[in-house]
């Protein structure tokens, strides 16, 4: 029995079972855990959400922004863009069934025995896990409700940066949604920055990656996490595990077995990635 943490796969659906046969996933007995991004850019969305759909219980993920963007496009919010790839997917006849699953899919996972966190983008400094399990329940909670619609429409954008627990309603949502799927960067103050992409290397000197900040979690819990492809899985603290490296973008995708913290990587097919980089939101 062995766990399984996966990076974006980003509609990599070759790459993906190729390295779970690198390892010889079983299903019945492993448990294979995915950071978000489950979708677009890469070339069989559609399969890769029926195959982790397929299984069941032994999958345990959170949703990321793509996935996110996803859902508000077939609710008719947002623009389907011909470079996220995604006409298969909203054209296939279980649509309907595999985007009312992803859902009702997680935005933060928590495991207590194994002391791991996980969320897409990574989790603010300005947060104890009690103050993260709470903002994730919430947005779990709407995006699970009939309500769903409302909270899609109203998650795009870049404020409010900063936490207060006086924040409520949709304002509320989109700043616990912009941490756990959109963030990258913070001031010194924790205050997000929703706009700088770059690795950290080249960004002002006024950003930190949230996770170079002093936070309330990571003494106790390792942090798993995606999104930020431009890293290449390098640069964090110990206990701080980045998974993606951009396979949808020519890179690699990445897991990392937890039981001994050994890494196995699957190359991109060069027919099956895209030309340009990461554009969200």
């Amino acid at each position: 029995m062995s766990t399984y943490l996966v990076g974006d796969v980003h509609g990599c659906f070759v790459e993906l079972k190729a390295l779970l046969a690198q390892v010889s996933f079983n299903p019945e007995h492993d448990t294979l855990w995915l950071t978000g991004d489950l979708v677009a850019r890469g070339p069989d969305s559609l399969q890769v959400l029926r195959f982790v759909r397929s299984l069941g219980s032994s999958v345990r993920m959170v949703l990321g922004n793509h996935d996110l963007h996803l859902l508000a496009v077939y609710a008719g919010i947002s623009r389907n863009k011909p470079k996220d790839r995604l006409g298969d997917l909203l054209a296939a006849p279980d649509a309907d069934d595999l985007l009312n699953w992803l859902r009702r899919q997680p935005i933060l996972q928590v495991d207590e025995d194994r002391k791991l966190v996980m969320a897409h983008a990574g989790i603010t400094p300005q947060w104890d896990l009690a103050t993260a399990m709470m903002c994730a329940r919430e947005v779990e909670s709407i995006l699970s409700s009939d309500s769903y619609p409302l909270f899609l429409d109203a998650m795009y954008g870049d404020m409010p940066n900063h936490w207060s627990p006086a924040l409520s309603g949709l304002a509320r949502l989109r700043f616990s949604t912009n941490v756990f799927t959109r963030m990258r960067y913070c001031f010194s103050g924790g205050q997000l920055d929703m706009l700088c992409k770059e690795p950290p290397h080249q960004a002002p000197s006024l950003l930190k990656p949230w996770f170079a900040l002093p936070g309330q979690i990571a003494d106790e819990y390792a942090i798993a996490f995606g999104h930020w492809a431009s890293l290449e899985g390098k640069g964090t603290p110990e206990n701080i595990y980045a998974l993606d490296t951009g396979c949808c973008w020519g890179g690699t995708l990445t897991m990392l077995r937890w039981d001994d913290k050994r890494y196995f990587t699957q190359p991109s097919l060069s027919s099956n990635t895209v030309l340009s980089g990461e554009t969200t939101r």
